[in-house]
């Protein structure tokens, strides 16, 4: 970065650090917000927008040559009038990005000359015309798309320091997306009792990317037709990943395909189901074989350790006399078991948990659960499978972001199959905010920003005031505002200038 650069942040952040500075403030007579004599006035010349991060996120999409992915493999439009595929794709997509929630969005930045001169386009679709792009869609094209996504993806990859992928955890996962429309073609009622669909999110925990997203009917299984897309998921990370290990619960235990995910050396750890004869197993195991589950902290105490909160609705619970469930303590053991569909045995892990059933103040009685885990990491002790399988649930997270983060599962257009296109190209949104912290020259600001909240991503990252100037065939944006992340943005974008994407 340029000493001008360094120099104009370093005044910016030391203003805002001079105006929040700790001082011993006096009584003040009148309100911090003081502003009375305030006028409105329109500039001829000096244009602005609101949205300067997406210049940066655009000169990624072009270095990385997923337009020309885009347009080669998605042969949609037989004329380009005047728009190309890349054009649909990436309007949908950038749509999230300039906090956009719905497809109607569209219509604020097709009307905003600013953001049109920024990306150098004459125009952009319209929301209507957006939603007709996601009806030419049929099944195959959306699996291409998402392929072209992924080999976009891989030359990210490929920019990363060794060792980045040791052992890549694939996740997979399904959720329900309601909807309140009444004519959504292929929607169902689920089990939950709620109209809409139930999609299939297989993800990659390192980097909390969604590799590939599946829409289906809302009245399915969560493991229906998920084989073939992990199968794809194996096939897309093995190309970087020393090792690859399939997470899920006990839906997508799958006893019918562990010999082979074995055979082709891709382990797993699945959640089962704790059937009676499971349960007879563990109860029939000595008592020698169990082990006191420690958990590690989550994070190591930097100062002291503070007073534990009091617990409110517990408190509630007792003084309503509902009926409580208190854990007591955990024990691990492990042994060996041959699902019915295997011809082999594999590494089964027993957690077992010591509840207290109480009412009100009277303790009812104990009980006592059990949980299993099977897996083929033979390398890890009992207490750090068990830690794998808590660290899943971080995909929850990612799930729910591209819910209510980047609004991928609104379902807002006609059927299925469009709704399946437009939440992939929405959930774009989240893959290139991803991509954009793995390219962050600074690996500690980099591994931040790619577990940063969507919302907080816009208002860090994205949503910075820039001037934007035409001069000596240059796009120019002045960035106006600050936020401790724009450095981060403009040695991104100088880095991503130097890259050679292969």
């Amino acid at each position: 970065m340029s000493k001008l650069y360094r120099k104009a942040l370093r005044k910016r952040k030391q203003r805002i650090a001079r105006r929040l500075r700790l001082r011993q403030w006096p009584n003040q007579p009148q309100p911090m917000f003081r502003a009375t004599n305030i006028h409105y006035e329109m500039s001829e010349k000096c244009r602005a927008m609101s949205y300067g991060g997406i210049g940066a996120i655009h000169a990624m999409v072009r270095k990385l040559g997923l337009v020309e992915q885009l347009d080669d493999g998605l042969p949609l439009l037989k004329r380009h009038l005047p728009y190309h595929e890349s054009d649909h794709v990436l309007n949908i997509g950038y749509n999230v990005m300039l906090d956009g929630k719905r497809l109607g969005d569209i219509e604020l930045r097709r009307q905003d000359e600013v953001f049109l001169d920024g990306l150098d386009a004459q125009r952009i679709t319209d929301p209507t015309t957006s939603g007709d792009f996601t009806r030419r869609f049929r099944e195959q094209d959306i699996g291409e798309l998402m392929e072209r996504i992924n080999a976009t993806r891989q030359r990210v990859w490929a920019q990363q320091p060794r060792g980045f992928l040791e052992q890549a955890f694939v996740d997979v996962d399904g959720t329900i997306a309601p909807t309140l429309g009444e004519c959504k073609g292929g929607m169902a009622l689920s089990y939950k009792g709620i109209w809409g669909y139930a999609p299939l999110v297989i993800s990659l925990a390192n980097t909390r990317e969604g590799l590939y997203l599946l829409n289906r009917p809302g009245n399915v299984v969560s493991h229906d037709s998920c084989v073939p897309w992990m199968d794809r998921a194996i096939a897309l990370t093995r190309r970087h990943a020393a090792k690859i290990c399939l997470r899920g619960d006990t839906d997508f235990s799958l006893t019918a395909e562990f010999d082979r995910w074995a055979a082709e050396g891709v382990d797993f750890l699945f959640g089962m189901d704790a059937h009676p004869k499971l349960v007879a197993v563990a109860e029939a195991l000595a008592q020698k074989d169990w082990m006191v589950l420690e958990r590690v902290p989550r994070y190591e105490i930097a100062t002291e350790p503070r007073r534990k909160r009091v617990r409110i609705k517990e408190g509630i619970v007792r003084q309503k006399g509902y009926r409580n469930r208190k854990l007591l303590g955990e024990n691990v053991a492990e042994f060996r078991y041959r699902p019915l569909k295997c011809r082999r045995q594999y590494r089964v892990v027993a957690l077992r948990k010591n509840l207290s059933v109480a009412r009100g103040k009277r303790v009812l009685f104990d009980e006592i659960c059990y949980f299993f885990y099977i897996t083929t990491l033979e390398e890890l002790t009992a207490e750090q499978v068990v830690g794998l399988v808590n660290e899943r649930c971080d995909q929850e997270n990612v799930i729910e972001q591209l819910k209510n983060g980047v609004n991928a599962m609104r379902m807002p257009v006609d059927d299925l199959l469009s709704n399946w296109a437009y939440m992939v190209m929405t959930a774009l949104g989240w893959n290139l905010k991803a991509w954009l912290a793995l390219l962050c020259p600074n690996r500690r600001r980099g591994a931040e920003l790619l577990r940063m909240e969507f919302r907080r991503f816009l208002h860090a990252v994205m949503l910075v005031t820039a001037q934007v100037l035409r001069a000596g065939r240059r796009i120019v944006y002045r960035l106006l505002g600050w936020t401790p992340w724009v450095g981060e943005l403009l040695r991104t974008w100088q880095r991503l200038r130097r890259i050679c994407f292969t």
